[in-house]
């Protein structure tokens, strides 16, 4: 091997210096630095090809977790009923939803590594939303988990918003940014070109050097796709800046008219959220995680703990202690991660059974949650109330004939 040691190298004639042909392996030891001296373009790897956040801003971009279930029917109002940290939001009468997981089998979706999408489906009509009625796909966002924008600081990032979309809607329609602490918007349009084919989108939002993030676990930024609404939500303009949040602002960039026939249907999928500007050519690679870590980010906002409905035969058993009364068992929690905040819970049927009396309690009751015990939002404190035949301090098991679930939802 031959050593040649210069100050500078220019090439011969014109202005580009090429180093090696195709397929040599050119080494740089390490300890070198390479450094842009002046403003040169063209290195390739630069400042804006490594995220400053470890983990994928948006949890369950791919749509592979969904605790709730796999489809829900006959959906009038927003709720969250499938795929985890999406919601359906609805005001007023705006049609009949059918929202689901959907498995990918063929097209560009599953072909770039989504196997799963959030679809809705309209299984009846309204041609003509009232004024204030609405219908959008949103995701949330605690405010620590934003601090990486750096919003309202005179440092404050673009952000890049990429996913893949499919409708047998065409046209143009708008995905906005909404700042739930300074009540601030922005917006950007995209268009699905071709009916009923999975297409990536990227949408591009400004810095906003006006109003911080609350640096907490309360809701400080909406996502909000708009697929139909009435007249209050179109009569503005699309902000390309940021903005005081103006309702008729929300969807000036065009409607998708989703409600409108039973034909209609919407899925989305591989949605990821980067700090900084990017366009489909340079934006990073989707950050895919194991299941396992996707499932424990979605369970700080929802876990499931089954009984019966989880199993489909028989039941599970947790410790609890009958507490000042023979009619009330406190039980206690630790759930798989901690919590964002007490949850609330549903009230499934549960059993009660006295260790000491080998005698069964009554089945029913009220089950609350009574806040979080020595291990914070991990450890989750419930009592429940409507037992009988329990001797107080003593160790019981209550028994949960359905699924027990705690959300946390923002």
């Amino acid at each position: 091997m031959s050593t040649l040691n210069v100050d500078k190298v220019d090439p011969s004639t014109g202005t580009a210096l090429e180093l090696g042909t195709s397929g040599d392996t050119i080494n740089i030891p390490s300890g070198v630095t390479i450094a842009n001296a002046g403003t040169a373009t063209g290195f390739g790897i630069t400042a804006a090809s490594f995220r400053p956040n470890a983990n994928p801003l948006w949890i369950n971009g791919n749509m592979a977790v969904s605790q709730r279930a796999t489809s829900a029917t006959g959906k009038t109002a927003g709720g969250f009923y499938t795929v985890d940290r999406m919601q359906l939001d609805i005001s007023g009468t705006i049609g009949t939803w059918t929202i689901a997981q959907e498995a990918q089998t063929s097209g560009n979706a599953i072909d770039n590594g989504f196997a799963n999408a959030y679809r809705i489906d309209c299984t009846s009509a309204t041609a003509s939303p009232a004024a204030a009625a609405f219908l959008k796909v949103i995701s949330s966002f605690e405010g620590q988990d934003l601090q990486v924008f750096k919003k309202g600081t005179s440092n404050a990032e673009k952000w890049t918003l990429g996913f893949w979309v499919k409708s047998n809607r065409t046209g143009t329609t708008q995905v906005n940014l909404r700042d739930m602490d300074n009540t601030r918007m922005i917006g950007a349009s995209y268009t699905i070109s071709v009916a009923d084919t999975w297409e990536y989108k990227v949408c591009n939002f400004a810095a906003d050097t006006t109003g911080d993030f609350d640096d907490d676990n309360a809701r400080s930024l909406i996502v909000e796709w708009w697929l139909d609404g009435g007249s209050d939500y179109t009569s503005g303009a699309m902000p390309t800046a940021w903005e005081a949040r103006s309702a008729a602002d929300s969807m000036a960039a065009g409607s998708l008219d989703m409600a409108g026939s039973t034909d209609n249907d919407f899925a989305i999928t591989g949605i990821q959220l980067e700090v900084g500007e990017y366009t489909s050519s340079t934006i990073p690679p989707f950050q895919h995680e194991s299941y396992a870590d996707n499932l424990r980010r979605c369970q700080r906002y929802y876990t499931v703990w089954l009984g019966a409905g989880g199993t489909g035969s028989g039941s599970y058993n947790v410790c609890a202690e009958a507490s000042g009364t023979t009619s009330v068992a406190n039980i206690n929690f630790f759930t798989p991660v901690p919590l964002r905040a007490t949850p609330t819970i549903n009230n499934p049927i549960m059993g009660y059974f006295d260790y000491n009396t080998v005698t069964a309690g009554t089945s029913g009751g009220t089950v609350t949650c009574s806040g979080a015990g020595e291990g914070g939002m991990s450890n989750v404190l419930f009592d429940t109330t409507g037992a009988a035949n329990l001797t107080d301090a003593t160790p019981v098991t209550c028994r949960a004939y359905a699924d027990l679930t705690m959300s946390s939802e923002l």
